[in-house]
């Protein structure tokens, strides 16, 4: 009779701890947000233009 109840109380504690946890001890996978990121684009005519206009004013001031 003690084995039994004994067998009994470890089959009820073995199948406690076993429902208890519900799956793995393995951490949920989460995925990496996605950042995307807008170049901006600069046009090279703004150097071009202040290159341009620095030549025409010393060619202004070299004339007088």
């Amino acid at each position: 009779m003690k084995k039994t109840i004994a067998a009994a109380c470890l089959l009820v504690a073995a199948a406690t701890t076993t429902t208890a946890f519900a799956g793995s001890y393995d951490e949920p996978y989460v995925a990496p947000p996605v950042i995307v990121a807008e170049t901006q684009q600069t046009s090279s005519s703004g150097g071009l233009l202040i290159a341009l206009m620095t030549i025409v004013v010393f060619g202004v001031a070299a004339s007088q």
